[in-house]
């Protein structure tokens, strides 16, 4: 009974155990937060407060043991997957953090994320397992001294005045990778080079322990390293290089006073190694000014050296422009009186002298360019060599305005008599423009400007666009606005009378009395000139009709050449650069030495012309500076140099293809059409520049010819000896072809003369198509012409071609009395030279059928008397031959010789022609005389011969 009990109860104990085991009622706990260590390259993660789990439910199994941790993502995201936990003992809770690979220090420093520890639950599955609360880790990655220091530069350079202690002269700077302040931070610097006047401190700055003396060593060199706070040192040392300046003298350094261009260069830098030294005196203001003076070359800068008109065309101008000013001529006699003065782009300039020098434009010109929509264009520069002061400035009275142009026409409008009036006039540095649409209305206007162009003494060009009521003035190709517009209805009604005056306006004497409802009376025409204009013109043209673009107007008068600034993009923070219309000044404004330097090495010149006008050009650089200390602040002086534009290359203008002999027969000539004389003209241009023969090994120099395409701006085809006569000969020219390319003819009976700027091209079918035409009976032997051509209005010229025209006549035509009558008067003309006759060049198909007329009546004759100066130089030589051998006996050959004391032989000079044509076997060498043997018909088995000496070079007979 009592072992019954005792079993029963322990059965009891048994069943009771195993129910609380399986009864996991609490959950792990771990602390809140941990701070781990790890070192760099190591995974063992030192944490603080060490990991360890409990539970509750211990000691039961399963329930109170610690089967894991589990690592979840930090605030960052991404450091749990770089870390795990383990359990190092279940029953007591003992966990160990870890990387699962070595940590780098550089890459990231400190890492954070969250753990959480779980039970074994209430048996070997696991099952009913409870988790703790998350905690958080962070961990940070002790670093190691892996990595030596770094110069940021290998080479540091620096440049010092001598005689001076400085605190500072130039910085070294090392760096080291590794991340933490301890073995990342550079702690002292050291100089390695012994016996130097330098010390260096532990930030690197270094500096000269004795004035420095560039006499003594101008350039320092030497080396330092660089330690970290673990004591590493540098991987490479770096090289200190300082240059001992000598002392400092403020101003700009790396001025050049003589600056060559050659032409055509484009653009070229004035100043590549300019820069200033302020000898460390602190500005904050530097201003330089750079001057060109160009005022001297052509009118006041270098510009297109092609004549008005061909400028005019290569612009794209319209026509119709009318001269005002031309050269003085027959037709254009209105300009002779005034005095010209020479111009380096061969224009004519006319001088007035506020008095006597006035031009007064016929009326038939003046007739032709009225209306109120008008382009007045004109070259002007105030004063001149022959003006004088006017007598009203000596007295001291107030100085008169001077007019340039001065016109009243009548106005251009169907059934209307009435007149306009305008006038062109300077006062001091204005210029004005006075208009009255309608000089019966009492309302005229004047449109006035202030320019400095006007009274600096300087060409200028002026371009007036007259639209009315519009006015639009251009100075040198830059509009200007007027300054003031204003009525001036008290000024006395100008006479209605049509008169164009240039350097003066022509006014009536009591005009108001004897002017009556705006008519003069007949036969009154009394008056003055007045408001005499005092300076330089050239260039006047008036153009009727609608006004030129911009554009235009700048193309045709803007210069060529000018200062420029080379990039703006590399233009620095706080730079300014201004350069005026004309290009002549350009200003340079900063507030940064070294910005301001390399913008100085920015300006350049340009000089768009191939073919620039050689010369010097004075330059000038202007600098003021601002400092903070006014007292102290540097002055420096004006730099004056010179650019000199170089000679260029002059063009070569080769004419080839042509003659220098053309013979066709006379009805080709009579022809409607003509013969060309330049069938297969050929025109090439180009350059020859130096070559360097030194580098090739070869001694001397050697030029080198580049063919280039040029534009030709005028050809002459001339007549040599007489004139053409118009009655029986001229030069025919296609007109439609040289007016659809814009080409304009001069052609009068002593040239022909083509001008227009064109190309070689164009210049090449125009002047093959150049044809000579004779009238029908006009019978001649032979013509010469001379062909040039020209570019740059002249400055170029080409060699001079010369084609001899010889007209082939047919036997028949020996016959026909106007025939021979024509070929002796042209035979016995004065004009005519033997000499011009020699190495013709005659086609085939004509050189048996047709034979120069006149020739051969010539040739028959000079053979007849040849025949009777042979018979009796025979029978001379004969007789002589027998008295010789009579009196002295001697041989047959002594007494052959041939006494010529009194024979005397002229050769007619048309032989040489006849030998040319076939007819004489002989030929005529060039330059030597010729000799032909004539042996006797009497006595052809004579031995002796008789030799004929011909003409010189000079053309005239000789006799022996």
């Amino acid at each position: 009974m009592d072992r019954m009990s005792f079993l029963s109860f322990l059965l009891l104990c048994l069943t009771s155990v195993a129910s609380g085991n399986k009864a996991n009622k609490h959950k792990p706990w771990i602390e809140t937060e941990y701070q781990g260590i790890v070192m760099e390259n190591d995974n063992t993660v030192l944490l603080n407060p060490p990991l360890f789990a409990l539970d509750k439910d211990a000691p039961l199994h399963y329930a109170g043991e610690i089967c894991g941790f589990r690592v979840h993502n930090g605030p960052s995201g991404s450091s749990s997957v770089q870390f795990e936990a383990v359990v190092l003992d279940r029953s007591t809770g003992e966990g160990l953090v870890r990387s699962k690979e070595p940590l780098d220090c550089e890459s990231q420093r400190e890492h954070s994320f969250t753990i959480q520890a779980y039970d074994c639950g209430e048996g070997p599955d696991g099952a009913n397992s409870k988790k703790s609360h998350k905690a958080t880790v962070h961990v940070r990655v002790n670093d190691v001294n892996e990595f030596s220091p770094v110069f940021v530069e290998r080479r540091y350079e620096a440049s010092v005045p001598e005689g001076r202690l400085f605190d500072r002269i130039v910085r070294v700077e090392a760096l080291d990778a590794d991340c933490s302040p301890q073995y990342s931070q550079i702690c002292f610097y050291d100089i390695l080079t012994p016996n130097i006047p330098f010390v260096i401190d532990n930030d690197g700055n270094i500096k000269n322990t004795e004035p420095l003396d560039s006499k003594r060593q101008r350039v320092h060199t030497f080396w330092v390293t660089a330690f970290d706070c673990g004591k590493n040192r540098a991987q490479a040392d770096a090289q200190v290089v300082v240059t001992v300046k000598p002392s400092c003298k403020p101003g700009w350094i790396g001025w050049s006073k003589r600056v060559e261009y050659t032409p055509g260069s484009g653009s070229i830098p004035l100043f590549p190694s300019l820069h200033l030294e302020t000898c460390e005196e602190t500005v904050w203001n530097i201003q330089a000014t750079v001057e060109l003076q160009t005022g001297h070359i052509g009118k006041g800068c270098d510009r297109d050296s092609y004549s008005d008109r061909s400028v005019r065309r290569l612009c794209g101008a319209v026509r119709g422009e009318v001269d005002l000013l031309p050269p003085p001529s027959p037709a254009a006699n209105w300009t002779s009186a005034l005095p010209t003065l020479p111009s380096s782009d061969s224009s004519l300039v006319f001088s007035f002298n506020g008095s006597t020098h006035v031009a007064m434009v016929p009326d038939s010109i003046a007739a032709a360019i009225s209306g109120d929509h008008f382009t007045l264009q004109l070259w002007m520069r105030r004063g001149g060599i022959n003006t004088q002061p006017p007598t009203n400035q000596a007295r001291g009275n107030r100085r008169e305005e001077e007019t340039i142009v001065c016109s009243t026409v009548k106005n251009g409008q169907a059934n209307d008599d009435s007149f306009s009036h305008y006038s062109l006039s300077v006062h001091g540095c204005r210029l004005s423009l006075f208009y009255w649409p309608d000089v019966s209305a009492a309302r005229p206007v004047k449109f006035l400007w202030k320019l400095e162009q006007v009274c600096d003494s300087e060409w200028h060009h002026l371009s007036l666009s007259v639209q009315f009521p519009s006015v639009t003035l251009y100075v040198d190709g830059v509009t200007f606005d007027p300054a003031l517009i204003h009525d001036n209805g008290a000024i006395p009604n100008p006479a209605p009378r049509q008169r164009l005056v240039i350097g003066a306006c022509w006014e009536t004497e009591d005009k108001q009395k004897d002017i009556l409802n705006n008519t003069i009376p007949e036969g009154k025409d009394t008056g003055k000139y007045v408001g005499g204009y005092r300076g330089l013109l050239s260039g006047v043209t008036v153009r009727p009709g609608s006004v030129e673009p911009h554009s235009v107007v700048e193309c045709l008068y803007a210069c060529r050449e000018g200062l420029d600034f080379g990039d703006l993009e590399t233009l620095g923070s706080g730079m300014k650069v201004h350069v005026n219309p004309s290009q002549s000044v350009l200003v340079l404004e900063g507030d940064d030495i070294e910005s301001f330097n390399r913008a100085v090495q920015q300006v350049t010149y340009r000089n768009s012309l191939r073919f620039a006008t050689p010369g010097v050009r004075p330059l000038k650089l202007t600098t003021s500076l601002r400092c903070f200390n006014e007292e102290s602040c540097l002055t420096l002086r004006q730099l004056e140099g010179y650019l000199v534009v170089l000679q260029p290359d002059a063009p070569q203008i080769s004419l080839s293809g042509v003659g220098p002999h053309l013979a066709r027969p006379a009805p080709e000539f009579e022809g409607p059409r003509g013969v060309p004389l330049f069938p297969e003209l050929r025109i090439v241009c180009s350059l020859s520049h130096a070559v360097n023969t030194a580098a090739q090994g070869m001694e001397g120099g050697a030029l080198m010819s580049d063919a280039v395409a040029h534009t030709l701006d005028g050809c002459e085809v001339q007549p040599l000896g007489e004139e053409l006569n118009p009655e029986r000969e001229e030069l025919l020219v296609d007109m439609d072809a040289l007016r659809e390319r814009g080409l304009e003819i001069i052609n009068t009976t002593a040239y022909i003369a083509i001008t227009g700027a064109e190309s070689i091209s164009v210049y090449e079918d125009v002047l093959r198509s150049v044809r000579y035409r004779l009238a029908k009976g006009s019978a001649r032997f032979e013509r010469r012409f001379r062909l040039s051509c020209s570019e740059m209005n002249g400055r170029y010229t080409s060699n001079e071609l010369t084609l001899e025209v010889n007209f082939l006549h047919s036997l028949d035509s020996l016959y026909h009395p106007s025939h021979l009558l024509a070929s002796q008067q042209q035979f016995l003309h004065p004009s005519h030279h033997s000499g011009e006759l020699g190495g013709h060049t005659l086609p085939n198909p004509h050189r048996n059928s047709v034979v120069p007329g006149a020739a051969t009546v010539i040739i028959m004759v000079c053979v007849g008397f040849l025949v009777v100066m042979v018979i009796l130089g025979v029978f001379r030589i004969r007789s002589i031959h027998q008295r010789g051998e009579g009196a002295r006996g001697g041989s047959k050959e002594d007494s052959g010789q041939w006494d010529d004391s009194a024979l005397t032989i002229i050769v007619n000079p048309m032989e040489s022609y006849e030998s040319r044509m076939g007819i004489s076997a002989d030929t005529e060498g060039e330059g030597e005389e010729d000799e032909e043997v004539v042996e006797s018909p009497d006595d052809a088995n004579d031995d002796q011969r008789i030799i004929i000496k011909k003409e010189g070079r000079d053309g005239h007979p000789r006799r022996y």
